[in-house]
């Protein structure tokens, strides 16, 4: 199907998110109009970093209620859109007949529609790199998107990896859905590690990276994942890409794209790196608490061994969107001072320093 033209109208589901309120904010920047669709519109400490965005005072930005769960709920927002971006989170990804019902609802929306020609599904790295065995790491190390997390093992279960099984049941529903159809196509985001400004001091705590971030700033933080590295990505650059992936001519039904930056810093690096990029806060870097049981602790030698032998690629969102994906550098000082500047976060400063009021 067509790409969504030039300054058409796009909704945008979850956009009080963090994720969301950028492909907002992107879409605006580029002259679209945009449906912003959250659970409760009148919520102020959700919505009004929404309502201070340029094109909404002149009604280019409109702000929608809809709640996933509720069928028809997207009926009267996606009438006469052309595209959607639907980047919302569901309330329970263990429970994957209530998934496939919220996909249902937005299904069901689109094709009553009538007029939408994309949509973008937002999915995560988790539905390519979810593993219940790390040895499938170096099996398989080549991390791009033919590459789906081994469904035949025995413990990929919904209460093990029920949040990576989800993203790949909401992917298969809208593009089957969309192949049923013939009058729209879905294509997957499958974004990885956001880092990056928040715009609304709630969005702290709506991701778990810039959380982390918040926690070492407050001096304190351990090791995640196995002793995986952060797989980052701008959350900017990921706006752009699903904002790319609506636009692109080179994109068809049922693809899915990677968006990360193929930077893979440790998360002891990252503590470090924020009295690297901003010596004049003082920041006091807490040293990395080893969270892990023994039985973990004893194999870090052989995880970053595997995780280092993965190899990252982004070349298809490259070159399908043309987007050049920021250094790591970057979101991280911009992730900072937008915890200190927007949230308020009072970060654990070295003697001799105070924070700026």
């Amino acid at each position: 199907m067509a790409p969504i033209p030039k300054g058409g109208t796009v909704a945008v589901t979850g956009s009080a998110g963090f994720i969301g309120g950028w492909v907002v904010r992107r879409l605006l920047d580029k002259g679209y109009r945009v449906r912003a669709c959250v659970r409760d519109a009148n919520n102020a400490a959700r919505t009004d970093f929404l309502k201070a965005m340029p094109g909404y005072a002149s009604g280019r930005l409109t702000l929608h209620s809809a709640d996933l769960d509720n069928p028809g709920s997207f009926d009267d927002i996606f009438a006469g859109c052309h595209g959607v971006a639907h980047v919302a989170h569901v309330s329970d990804y263990s429970d994957h007949e209530y998934v496939r019902m919220v996909c249902d609802h937005l299904i069901e929306s689109v094709n009553k529609a009538r007029s939408i020609s994309r949509v973008v599904v937002t999915s995560s790295i988790a539905a390519v790199i979810s593993e219940s065995d790390m040895n499938e790491f170096v099996r398989r190390p080549v991390l791009y998107e033919d590459r789906y997390p081994d469904e035949h093992n025995p413990k990929r279960t919904p209460e093990r990896q029920g949040y990576s099984m989800a993203k790949i049941i909401a992917q298969r529903a809208f593009s089957d859905a969309a192949e049923q159809s013939g009058d729209w196509d879905a294509v997957t985001c499958c974004p990885a590690d956001n880092v990056g400004p928040i715009q609304s001091a709630h969005q702290k705590n709506m991701g778990p990276w810039q959380h982390n971030i918040e926690m070492m700033l407050l001096g304190e933080y351990f090791q995640n994942g196995a002793y995986r590295p952060w797989m980052t990505v701008d959350v900017r650059d990921d706006a752009d890409c699903h904002i790319g992936l609506l636009e692109s001519v080179h994109v068809k039904n049922g693809e899915r794209y990677i968006a990360w930056s193929t930077d893979t810093p440790k998360v002891e690096e990252i503590c470090a790196s924020i009295d690297r990029l901003l010596p004049e806060l003082g920041h006091d870097t807490p040293q990395v608490t080893d969270n892990f049981p023994d039985y973990i602790k004893e194999r870090e030698a052989k995880y970053r061994g595997i995780w280092a032998g993965c190899v990252l690629r982004n070349d298809r969102m490259r070159a399908v969107t043309g987007i050049e994906f920021r250094d790591f550098d970057e979101s991280l000082r911009d992730c900072v001072e937008s915890l200190l500047s927007v949230a308020k976060v009072k970060p654990k400063l070295r003697d001799g320093f105070a924070l700026r009021v």
